[in-house]
């Protein structure tokens, strides 16, 4: 019901109004002067206020005044009954906030037109700034619950729907079912980023977060929790989970079993083959690989940090790997960072304590059967782990200096052998040398390649410099520009 509060000192005036208004069904509040007015106004927070202009100690300007100088009073309509009619009275009114002046004697039609039509106002205004306080509202929880750059979901969202999973699983048909985090991490992002613009960098991570996104059931989340990672629940209700296991006509509640086991593993293959197709970012052509780490609930822990720690250090046991691969979490599985600082240093030791071999794989033509060429492959022999394949090495050589360093030493023996090959008096055959990215892009790649060559005394004519695909994240024109360099 709307609340009216009426201040006249009149108490005869002040009864009129006060029976006209309840007999059209308002809330009715009388003041007997502007000092018992603005104390009602305060404690009762009326829809609209009608005041007398001319009272004693406290006029309906001094309480106007007072009353606009309170936040929770300051909007309420106000309207003055009054005498005064000049231009100055009226004027003087309006500047204070009063919304509309009422002239003694009115009639009753006047007065309810008066009100009608400030309440009128007053509920349009309350939509507006309802409906400007709600879009504020969702803007605030999108950036609180959502990342800038991919507008995927944060960690809190991802916390806030992994609560609601939890939740469900209370229900018995959903009870203990399941629920896999995927840690889906970009290899050698930091990288590409280094060689991009940090505008075609952001661009990348928006077409991943896309291309991801598209791929899975609306019931799932992913969400974007660090730069180059991202963090995927599969509910219990995703629909792709409900057809394999239809497929396989039986419902799964143990995550060892076989048949789910091979759903999450589908579902991870199907997350990497995401990654098959270059990423086309205008005048870039990128490829990129992912590596996937997967954790389970409640097997592998029963809160979202200690499940994301887990599909973590499978995730970096994927990358050990060599990456573009998944791995599920084990319990022996050793904190990876430890694993990969202590490879990182015996890399350093082996580089100049003569641990590391290059074989050579050869190409043969098809047509005579004879050796037209040998592709260089390193090899480490790693006095405690044995023989160590590039896999397991090259990944964490590329996150240091050390490929740079690696790299030069594998042109410096191939070129080494090229040249006893030919002292032996062996048909002359080029050999294939991969350089990583890091390497090719260097800025001193010619004079030292010049100085390896001028060392060994190695005809440069038959040397063959292979690039991996991630030489592609580069500037096209850096690409070309590097190659007519070495040309040159």
């Amino acid at each position: 019901m709307t609340k009216i509060l009426v201040i006249e000192d009149e108490e005869l005036v002040r009864a009129n109004i006060l029976e006209m208004l309840e007999a059209e069904d308002f809330e009715t509040v009388g003041a007997a002067n502007g000092q018992v007015g603005v104390q009602l106004a305060k404690q009762e927070l009326p829809d609209l206020i009608l005041c007398d202009v001319m009272m004693p100690e406290l006029d309906g300007y001094s309480v106007l005044s007072a009353l606009r100088e309170l936040p929770e009073t300051a909007s309420i309509p106000f309207i003055f009954l009054t005498a005064k009619a000049s231009k100055s009275d009226l004027r003087a009114g309006m500047e204070l906030g009063a919304d509309d002046y009422l002239t003694k004697p009115f009639s009753r039609n006047e007065l309810l037109g008066a009100i009608a039509t400030r309440l009128e106002k007053q509920s349009r205004l309350r939509s507006h700034y309802t409906r400007a306080l709600r879009q504020v509202a969702e803007r605030l929880n999108h950036i609180v619950h959502y990342d800038s750059l991919t507008n995927l979901p944060n960690r809190l969202l991802l916390q806030e729907r992994f609560n609601s999973i939890c939740q469900m699983l209370a229900s018995p048909e959903m009870h203990n079912a399941p629920i896999p985090i995927f840690l889906v991490s970009l290899d050698r992002f930091h990288r590409i980023h280094e060689a991009l613009e940090r505008q075609v960098g952001e661009l990348l991570l928006k077409n991943v977060a896309q291309r991801l996104a598209a791929s899975l059931d609306p019931q799932d989340t992913i969400a974007h929790i660090t730069i180059d990672q991202f963090a995927l629940i599969l509910s219990p209700r995703s629909q792709y989970r409900q057809d394999f296991l239809k497929s396989v006509n039986r419902v799964e509640t143990n995550s060892q079993s076989p048949k789910l086991k091979a759903f999450f593993k589908v579902f991870a293959q199907a997350i990497l083959d995401l990654f098959k197709q270059p990423f086309l970012l205008g005048a870039h052509e990128i490829f990129m690989t992912a590596s996937i780490g997967i954790s389970i609930y409640v097997e592998d822990g029963k809160d979202l940090d200690t499940l994301i720690k887990r599909a973590d250090l499978a995730r970096k046991q994927a990358q050990l790997h060599g990456g573009s691969q998944y791995q599920f979490y084990q319990a022996e599985m050793k904190p990876i960072s430890v694993e990969m600082l202590a490879i990182e240093t015996d890399l350093r030791r082996a580089i100049v304590g003569d641990q590391f071999q290059v074989l050579y794989q050869p190409q043969i033509d098809l047509k005579t059967g004879e050796i037209i060429g040998a592709e260089a492959l390193i090899r480490w022999h790693h006095p405690e782990r044995g023989l160590m394949s590039p896999a397991q090495f090259i990944p964490i050589a590329e996150e240091s200096d050390l490929i740079i360093a690696l790299g030069e030493w594998v042109l410096h023996t191939a070129c080494s052998q090229g040249k006893k090959w030919h002292e032996l008096g062996l048909e002359p055959i080029k050999i294939a040398v991969n350089l990583s990215a890091r390497q090719f892009t260097q800025i001193h790649l010619k004079p030292r390649l010049l100085k390896i060559l001028q060392s060994t005394g190695f005809n440069p004519k038959y040397l063959e410099l292979e690039v991996t695909e991630s030489v592609l994240v580069q500037h096209v024109s850096s690409t070309i520009q590097i190659i007519h360099d070495l040309n040159g």
